[in-house]
């Protein structure tokens, strides 16, 4: 990476989402059992009602809050806007996961920063801390008169520990540097002392700051999935257990989860069954690729089988398959 980078020349990265799928099957179940077209585009991102599930700690299924650890932070976190979301994914991580307790308290009882104004306004959506290098990159800009270019060389000497290039930014930073055409924070009316407890602030938290644009995009994709769980909850389990139709104990999990939000799993019929977990009448019938011994092939037959009528004919060509298979 750092190799490629000296060379000039550009990495990214391409994640692969199976949350995605979730989220387009359940929108086509929906469309499907309901008759309507859902636009996730047009829904409201601050819901209190959809805050308020995340916030009770029902987030199985939900992107990136399911895990027990941050079900337990977002109880005690209890979002009440994306924003808080946007944090929450970005501070459940190794390192920043130890300024949780001060985010949530503050959160509920906000401290007064002894700092600037300019400060205050810039740290006010994550209640007084350093989450987000976007952050570092603002405050440098807005106290020091740093240009995007030179904050963005702040923020990443700051995230990859760089000691000298940090110990010479804080120079420039209190001080200005003319000749690079950086004013400083004593330049803008911001003593010494206060100039140097804010980088200070800002090395102890930036080492551990996470990108916002990568959390919120995150976010967006939680709240869709928390969203259709609320509104939708039998499309978006039924697509939630397709996904994960190739792991018999997570679809357990979830069948469990099924019955603790009052819906109904009807088994699984070879007249009425497709491969995936589909939506019939208000409730999930159990998708026949879940069941031990059916693989793929089988059901695409089963389905074509079904299409001509042959009924009796296909049920003896399952038996005779899934003994096959066992046999193997």
């Amino acid at each position: 990476m750092t190799t490629l980078e000296e060379l000039g020349l550009l990495k990214m990265d391409f994640l692969g989402l199976r949350t995605l799928t979730v989220i387009q099957n359940a929108v086509k179940l929906a469309q499907k059992s309901e008759g309507i077209e859902l636009d996730l585009s047009k829904i409201d991102y601050n819901d209190q009602a959809v805050l308020g599930m995340i916030g009770s700690g029902k987030c199985e299924g939900v992107f990136q809050l399911e895990s027990t650890g941050m079900k337990n932070f977002m109880k005690e976190l209890k979002p009440k806007s994306l924003e808080d979301i946007i944090a929450g994914i970005s501070l459940y991580r190794p390192g920043p996961m130890d300024f949780i307790p001060p985010v949530y308290q503050r959160k509920n009882a906000p401290i007064r920063l002894l700092m600037t104004v300019a400060v205050r306004a810039i740290l006010e959506p994550t209640y007084g801390c350093i989450v987000y290098q976007e952050q570092v990159m603002q405050i440098v800009r807005d106290l020091a008169g740093y240009t995007l270019g030179r904050s963005d060389l702040v923020r990443r000497a700051m995230a990859k520990k760089k000691a000298a290039v940090m110990a010479k930014e804080r120079e420039n930073f209190v001080y200005g540097n003319e000749e690079e055409g950086v004013p400083g924070c004593i330049a803008n009316g911001i003593s010494e002392q206060v100039a140097n407890k804010i980088y200070d602030e800002m090395t102890d938290f930036a080492k551990y700051a996470f990108n916002k644009s990568h959390a919120a995009a995150y976010a967006v994709v939680s709240y869709q999935t928390a969203w259709l769980k609320y509104y939708y909850p039998v499309e978006f389990m039924a697509a939630l257990m397709t996904s994960c139709i190739d792991n018999p104990s997570k679809v357990s999990e979830y069948i469990l989860n099924c019955r603790q939000m009052g819906i109904r799993i009807l088994p699984p019929d070879i007249n009425r069954s497709t491969g995936s977990f589909s939506v019939e009448d208000g409730s999930i019938r159990y998708g026949m690729a879940a069941v031990k011994g059916i693989g793929k092939p089988v059901m695409e037959a089963i389905v074509e089988e079904r299409e001509r009528g042959g009924f009796i004919f296909l049920t003896q060509r399952l038996l005779s398959e899934v003994k096959r298979k066992r046999s193997e």
